[in-house]
């Protein structure tokens, strides 16, 4: 801020967002645009602000309140929390409502964005969201696709049309006041960011221990994690921590000289941020795969949360693949697994928990649960599995955030949770059968447009 008077302020490029040309100063103007409410009521609330954006730096969007923290934002789950988690809800809530709700949202922001153009606005700032025991304040800002006009604003057809920040909440609560009270207030912004090209590739990395059994070296079962994060800070939660705690196991199997009976592989995997586009592919290419819709209104959203247009196509290494096991819920350490309704299961892996209670591993969760990579395996009947972590300050604190730094990773917990994953890997990998599976999907049975969205909303990954 220029004037009134002089502050610098803590914000951030949004993801994908196109450079200013240089420092830009330029009057603000706060504008509020609620997707939800024009997806609802019509383009009203756009007409109103023709002829009044050109040369300006729109402030966009209402000014949250600002709760004290009055909770600690670093938590353990305690037993009441793990028995929580141990119940399975009796209500869902409507897929297909939220979904439509999401659609239309999207479409909205869109819009907003190019009208924005239009006008002729220089730039956009966005104030960050909160984040859980309102940890979205104090200088942490939350920085990914809900700050942006649309979700696929990474392809060219969708890109953000003008340059956008995030900034920290108070800074933008101190521009939205003076200009409530009328008050004239200069910006000076300077994004930089550059762009390598429309289809550039993104890359799975695989390793795997040979498997030594004759009769089931061919089977395999696998552990991983995400290396992709957002651009704020350096993803050390989100997912270095499962990346690295998939190294460490296989570092551990391999300093124990562990010989497994059938083949254990990590999979580090690419595009998990935009829709887990790398275990997706990984999983289509490998084991199989469901035809989905190319209806225009389709089209709009990646092609894994599309309705189904057939049943699974299954390839042959289906039949091969033993377990996939993964962890993307921070660096907390590992209380339990979900078990995506794979009754079946529930013994074998309370087994295998009885020698790590002392470690705190003691739930075991019929629910499903979503926002990461497993969810590849499980949507072509596989038994794909996420493990119940400790929330340190995740959710509050580092998840998608500018504060997701080598800081926030706890050693000890990153060591357990290694521990409790090569225990689950190589226990699959040595026992006489294959894990019991869940019937296979009927995705094509389902209602249209009600499937779970895998990772397309702020936040998403605190509901696992």
């Amino acid at each position: 801020m220029t004037s009134p008077d002089s502050a610098v302020f803590i914000a951030q490029a949004g993801p994908w967002s196109p450079a200013t040309k240089g420092p830009i100063t330029a009057p603000a103007i706060w504008v509020d645009l609620k997707p939800d409410r024009i997806a609802e009521h019509g383009l009203a609330d756009i007409e109103k602000y023709k002829g009044k954006l050109a040369g300006k730096i729109v402030f966009l969007g209402e000014m949250r309140e600002v709760k004290p923290v009055e909770k600690p934002l670093f938590t353990r789950d305690d037993e009441a929390d793990l028995k929580k988690v141990q119940e399975f809800p009796l209500h869902l809530e409507n897929e297909g409502a939220f979904f439509q709700m999401f659609l239309k949202a999207m479409e909205v922001k869109e819009k907003i964005g190019r009208f924005l153009a239009t006008e002729q606005a220089l730039a956009v700032i966005v104030a960050s969201r909160d984040g859980r025991n309102s940890g979205g304040s104090g200088g942490t800002l939350f920085d990914d696709s809900g700050a942006a006009f649309g979700w696929m604003i990474y392809q060219r057809e969708h890109a953000d049309p003008l340059p956008i920040a995030v900034t920290a909440i108070e800074n933008y609560g101190r521009v939205y006041r003076l200009l409530k009270a009328g008050v004239p207030v200069n910006i000076e912004l300077n994004i930089d960011t550059k762009f390598t090209g429309d289809h550039e590739h993104g890359f799975d990395t695989i390793a795997e221990i040979p498997g030594t059994d004759p009769k089931l070296k061919d089977e395999v079962v696998m552990v991983g994690g995400h290396l992709d994060s957002w651009a704020s800070a350096t993803g050390a939660t989100d997912n270095g921590a499962g990346s690295v705690v998939a190294m460490e196991v296989m570092r551990i199997l391999n300093a124990l000289q562990v010989k497994p009976r059938r083949a254990i592989r990590v999979g580090l995997w690419t595009g998990e941020e935009q829709g887990e586009f790398g275990s997706y592919g990984y999983v289509k290419q490998h084991f199989g795969f469901v035809p989905r819709s190319n209806e225009p209104d389709q089209l709009m959203i990646t092609e894994y949360d599309r309705d189904a247009a057939g049943p699974i196509q299954l390839k042959p290494e289906h039949q091969k693949l033993a377990a996939y096991f993964n962890v993307d819920n921070g660096g907390g350490k590992i209380r339990g697994v979900y078990l995506q309704g794979n009754a079946a299961i529930a013994p074998i892996f309370a087994q295998w928990i009885e020698p790590l209670k002392d470690l705190g591993v003691t739930t075991l969760s019929m629910r499903d649960t979503g926002g990461t990579d497993h969810e590849a395996f499980d949507a072509v009947g596989l038994p794909g599995f996420q493990f119940i972590q400790d929330p340190l300050d995740y959710g509050s604190r580092t998840h998608h955030s500018n504060m997701d730094t080598y800081e926030r990773l706890q050693p000890e917990d990153l060591a357990q949770a290694a521990l409790v994953e090569a225990t689950f890997v190589y226990n699959a990998a040595m026992r006489d059968q294959m894990l019991p599976r869940k019937p296979l999907p009927h995705p094509e049975l389902e209602p249209k447009r009600k499937q779970p969205l895998k990772n397309v909303m702020p936040g998403a990954e605190n509901e696992k």
